[in-house]
């Protein structure tokens, strides 16, 4: 069963049957974490890197921005028994779609502030795929940890 993860959405899970899934993967950035012990993964889909921006906003939908979702996606996930220690952890996404001189940069922000964060967390990343002008799709499949990247233009591959 697929649980898709829209656009400034997240999703944990510790169902065996069920995949996360998140399509669309331009300037956003997709994070993928998974615990093979306790079999818990989940999957954080977020627009814009800094809250600070609107703080209203943040408060009513932390997942819209990666400094307030992706701290809540790790503590929704060790809630269901997935521990820090033995996390699998994927980023994809941070392309140049819509912005294509490159004023904004919000592929670039986005996912210089995940590294940061982690960094600060000392958090390890297993796989990424960023940049470039394509949009991703990523899939987590919770009873193995199997993950699968869909490229536009490129195709599909495990991870």
């Amino acid at each position: 069963m697929d649980i898709v993860v829209g656009v400034a959405d997240m999703k944990v899970s510790n169902d065996p049957d069920a995949a996360l899934i998140t399509y669309s993967l331009g300037s956003c950035i997709g994070v993928a974490i998974y615990d093979p012990v306790a079999t818990v993964g989940g999957l954080l889909h977020y627009m814009l890197p800094d809250s600070k921006i609107d703080g209203r906003k943040a408060q009513r939908n932390p997942c819209i921005f990666g400094d307030t979702g992706i701290p809540l996606l790790f503590k929704e996930a060790y809630k269901i028994g997935a521990q820090k220690n033995r996390l699998k952890v994927i980023v994809a996404g941070g392309a140049q779609i819509l912005d294509q001189t490159g004023l904004f940069n919000i592929g670039k922000r986005n996912y210089t502030l995940v590294r940061k964060i982690f960094w600060k967390n000392n958090v390890m990343v297993d796989f990424e795929d960023v940049g470039g002008s394509v949009n991703r799709t990523l899939r987590l499949e919770i009873k193995t940890g199997e993950a699968w990247l869909k490229i536009s233009g490129i195709g599909l591959k495990k991870i």
